[in-house]
């Protein structure tokens, strides 16, 4: 195991990582942080992907799951879907990763139009095709020698095996806390991948450190999806379909950019507009944060939780982060991995760590090793939860402080609260984060390098 406070990871020489992302096409790159993509353009754009790409006869939509209901893939799928439904056979496989299938309510919310049928559901630890391994020695170049590990590239076997035409990866461009920037390869190999690569990119990202991770364009981990695009899956006819969202001044979502192509080409066109549409820079840490999570997208802590993800780089040491969580009635997304966080709680790097050599079970579980890490203050911030659904036992359990949610909804009403700084009636400062989901919040100094 990697000892619990080893030196960052140095960065990978470019002419490596340019190895790695060469080659590729941009289909259609357009946006910028002022720009509105309204559905006539999003429609012009596709209408002319499609006709570029040619006759297909066979295509598999893989967009994400109803967790990413506000990244706009939904609707883009939805449009491809009517494009080609009358030309092709049409399967639409929802980017789980390890979260709970889809219901068909949630289904027919984020894809109008797609009859139930087309849809499949993809099983992390079932159903998958091996496509070949990241060597140990390259992890460990990668992870500046936090791990050498090599990592299995497994893949639903409906992706693998079903002789497509085309496969339309389809996603948002965002801030996350594993590898970076959310999208693009990570929508194949971990939310369609298996168990091995979800499970060891997570604790490869958790071992590196959130905050030499969290909105960069270059990581560890998706070196690790590079390589995987570049040397073991170059045989998919895989397109990227790539949204930048935020939210305008009255709330409502907005496209901001819209990219398509293959292989890393088309990331690179859009990563840079999601880090100056999605990342909100301070310039002095906040003592407090309150963080409101949709009951209707959130359910559990293990997607709750970028409400800690999301808001660790600007908060203050020895502040607090409340967390309103009324849709919240479990940890985990399945049983095994809920026991799990229950068991060890949120208790930092080195006790996870210790659990991870101590424990075979966790050992075997590193996503949800990593995710105890990554949902964990490492002593230097107050996480308060205020859930609808979990007892006040079962929350200090897992090491976090436990508020009332009806009296928090009252002091905090999330319909009153304006995002960013606030002042309550009685003089208290807060900062409030309406979806941790959309975007991360820092330090500006923490970006002025690198």
């Amino acid at each position: 195991m990697p000892p619990a406070d080893p030196p960052l990871p140095p960065q990978r020489p470019d002419v490596l990582r340019e190895s790695l992302r060469s080659g590729g096409r941009v289909r259609f790159a357009e946006g910028s942080p002022d720009s509105f993509i309204d559905r006539r353009r999003a429609e012009e754009l596709l209408d002319g992907l499609v006709s570029e790409l040619g006759r297909l006869e066979r295509v598999l939509l893989l967009p994400p799951d109803f967790t990413r209901f506000h990244s706009g893939a939904g609707e883009l799928t939805s449009m491809l879907y009517a494009r080609l439904a009358d030309r092709a056979t049409v399967e639409v496989l929802p980017a789980l990763g390890t979260h709970a299938p889809m219901t068909p309510e949630a289904i027919s919310t984020m894809f109008p139009g797609i009859p139930l049928d087309r849809f499949f559901v993809h099983e992390w630890r079932n159903g998958l095709s091996m496509l070949g391994e990241v060597p140990a020695d390259f992890v460990s170049e990668a992870s500046g020698g936090r791990v050498s590990y090599p990592i299995r590239c497994e893949i639903d076997s409906r992706i693998a095996d079903g002789r497509w035409d085309r496969i339309f990866s389809i996603g948002q461009l965002v801030p996350h806390e594993v590898i970076g920037i959310a999208g693009h390869d990570k929508n194949v190999f971990v939310g369609a991948g298996g168990k091995d690569a979800i499970d060891r990119s997570h604790f490869l990202g958790a071992v590196c450190g959130m905050e030499s991770i969290m909105g960069r364009a270059e990581t560890p981990v998706r070196d690790v999806m590079s390589y995987m695009a570049k040397h073991l899956a170059s045989h998919l006819p895989i397109t990227h379909v790539l949204t930048v969202r935020t939210r305008d001044e009255s709330g409502a979502m907005r496209t901001r950019g819209l990219f398509a192509g293959e292989g890393h080409a088309c990331f690179s066109a859009g990563a840079p507009l999601a880090q100056a549409s999605n990342l909100e820079f301070l310039d002095a840490p906040l003592k407090k944060v309150v963080v409101y999570l949709d009951p209707t997208e959130f359910h559990s802590t293990w997607l709750g939780n970028k409400a800690v993800y999301r808001t660790r780089m600007a908060l203050a040491d020895g502040g607090e982060l409340l967390i309103l969580a009324p849709g919240v009635a479990r940890f985990g997304e399945d049983p095994g991995i809920d026991g799990l966080i229950r068991r060890y709680g949120y208790c930092g790097t080195p006790a996870t760590l210790k659990a991870v050599a101590d424990d075979a079970e966790l050992a075997g579980s590193l996503s949800a090793a990593a995710h105890l890490i990554h949902g964990s203050s490492e002593g230097r911030f107050r996480i308060v939860y205020a859930p609808g659904k979990l007892s006040e036992r079962e929350v200090l359990g897992v090491g976090y402080e436990y508020a009332d949610l009806a009296s928090a909804l009252e002091r905090y009403n999330p319909k009153q609260l304006r995002p960013g700084k606030n002042v309550l009636p009685d003089g208290e400062e807060i900062f409030f984060v309406e979806n941790p989901a959309l975007g991360l919040w820092a330090l500006a100094s923490q970006f002025a390098e690198g």
